[in-house]
């Protein structure tokens, strides 16, 4: 009896038309759809929890036996809005970096760009508590990502967007999170996903009402401006530069 696939995604906003189209673009991947952040996905994968998942880029080198899938992703190629530094204080003047840890990937990337673009050598702390983002401290900067951003960017003088930086810094586009299979899940099984991921891509406004986000105003122009979906090749290439200089990087907590 052949045992059902397990995929799964990301649970943010930014990932809505993947999920609509896993749901309802009428393609049977013979597969049961899972809903975790970001660190839970590669988690999971890592674990044997899953055979195909949407996980950080940053993950994709700690996982053995798995291959990126599908010529799509999250990414952006110009300002992704919910990946961000957030202050009330300029870059130069921050002596600790608070890092969401819900995301490897921007943990690393918010380093990254913190040595070779910014120059500061901040504190590194871990963001355990988000009632911190309703009182922020002087001198002080949050690495916010995620669905929460959309509640609290305007509480701050400062946003600093990281994948505007990252252009800044390499003149390419990022790529957050891919999809990638374990090695046992066969050629079919990722053409029909590829399709469903193309069937939501294509159905944007569907996936918005389908999910509650309809009354948020925000959230087509997000999908349709900020997130850019396609694994082209300038992203591949940027995720490979990516990898290189975080390994250069040893994080100083362990999001996952």
């Amino acid at each position: 009896m052949m045992m059902r696939n397990r995929i799964v995604a990301v649970s943010y906003l930014n990932t809505i038309p993947f999920i609509y189209g896993i749901e309802h673009a009428g393609i049977d991947l013979y597969a049961d759809l899972l809903l975790s952040p970001p660190r839970g996905c590669a988690s999971l994968l890592r674990d044997g929890g899953a055979e195909i998942a949407l996980i950080p880029v940053a993950a994709v080198p700690s996982i053995p036996d798995i291959r990126i899938v599908t010529p799509f992703c999250i990414g952006a190629s110009r300002s992704v809005r919910t990946v961000v530094l957030a202050a009330d204080s300029p870059l130069d003047r921050l002596d600790t970096i608070y890092l969401d840890s819900h995301s490897l990937t921007s943990v690393r990337l918010a380093r990254i760009l913190a040595s070779k673009l910014w120059g500061i050598r901040p504190e590194w702390k871990e963001l355990k508590d988000f009632s911190a983002l309703n009182a922020p401290q002087p001198r002080t900067g949050y690495l916010i990502i995620g669905d929460k951003v959309f509640d609290h960017e305007e509480k701050f003088r400062y946003r600093y967007d990281l994948a505007d930086a990252w252009r800044e810094m390499t003149g390419l586009p990022f790529a957050f999170a891919a999809w990638v299979a374990r090695s046992g899940v066969d050629d079919r099984t990722v053409e029909r996903l590829a399709e469903a991921l193309d069937y939501g891509v294509r159905h944007i406004p569907e996936a918005i009402a389908c999910y509650g986000y309809g009354d948020r105003s925000y959230a087509y122009d997000y999908l349709t401006r900020n997130i850019d979906f396609v694994f082209d090749e300038q992203k591949r290439r940027a995720t490979a530069l990516y990898w290189q200089e975080g390994r250069k990087i040893d994080p100083p907590i362990n999001p996952g």
